[in-house]
């Protein structure tokens, strides 16, 4: 299998790599997708189905969270895919600009990671815990601390709530929420870390083994959660892009997904309309 060539962003600024391809809504151009890390085995699975498809995909890596959507509310790329549900609503709701899913890709469960600890149990008084400092994944990292019994939060806590929802805090935890690459980084520093899995991956960390507690994927909870391919609004019923999305989907890739993830996340196939109504709601 040929190894892919990626490309890391760190502006808003996308280099072509791949010559064009034709197809029936993106004819005569290459299909650029914006990621958010690049070792997952399913993309380059992914672009060989594609190129037997006579569609053509270029990988765009971003290393900020910020970027991948407001690159594709500009066009310099058609498609993303690394977020979730929440992470968009809230991105359009702040933004005014018109993303929305497209198909489903992974569940990826939220993890505690401890480079001096292994177990909850083991967290004392006073311990600082790392935690993303985005708005939607700030308010999943406080349930997942309050599921896993370590701070309590008020009845009417929301997807996009932050610290100041918390009413019992027994061990005095110092919760510092920062950009969520670095939670990483700071394992060293802080008792623990809330760490999204994808950069507990790339971290070179195992989402499927090393967490000290793990969301819990079988929740009624977890739609807000599901990652996502995003498009323009214009672009929802894009043929060429759902066939991407379709190949996605495929059983092998589903199973390089668990394996490579050893079993830190699964392929989800949850219909459009209820992506769409999920996301709508949130956005309410």
């Amino acid at each position: 299998m040929k190894k892919l060539g990626y490309v890391l962003v760190t502006a808003l600024l996308v280099v072509v790599l791949a010559a064009c391809g034709k197809s029936d809504d993106a004819a005569d151009k290459t299909v650029k997708i914006g990621i958010s890390g690049s070792d997952g085995m399913q993309w380059p699975l992914l672009e060989e189905k594609l190129e037997k498809e006579g569609i053509h995909i270029e990988f765009v890596e971003f290393e900020d969270y910020t970027l991948p959507n407001n690159a594709l509310a500009h066009k310099d790329i058609d498609i993303n895919a690394f977020q979730h549900v929440s992470f968009l609503s809230s991105y359009v709701k702040e933004s005014g600009n018109d993303l929305v899913p497209l198909a489903s890709t992974v569940f990826a469960p939220l993890g505690l990671y401890s480079e001096k600890l292994k177990d909850v149990k083991d967290i004392k008084k006073g311990d600082t815990i790392a935690i993303p400092d985005d708005p939607s994944n700030q308010a999943r990292a406080l349930k997942l601390l309050e599921s896993a019994g370590l701070i309590e939060l008020k009845a009417d806590f929301g997807l996009y709530d932050d610290a100041s929802k918390i009413t019992e805090n027994p061990l005095e935890l110092d919760i510092k929420p920062m950009v969520a690459q670095q939670t990483p980084q700071v394992l060293p520093d802080v008792a623990a870390a809330i760490i999204n899995n994808g950069i507990a991956g790339q971290a070179g960390l195992s989402p499927g083994e090393d967490p000290l507690y793990l969301e819990d994927e079988a929740s009624d909870n977890i739609k807000p959660y599901i990652n996502i391919f995003a498009v323009r609004a214009e672009d929802k019923d894009n043929e060429t892009y759902k066939k991407i999305a379709e190949l996605y989907q495929s059983e092998d890739i589903q199973k390089a997904v668990k394996e490579e993830t050893k079993g830190g996340q699964s392929i989800v196939v949850e219909p459009q309309e209820d992506l769409l109504k999920t996301f709508d709601e949130l956005k309410k």
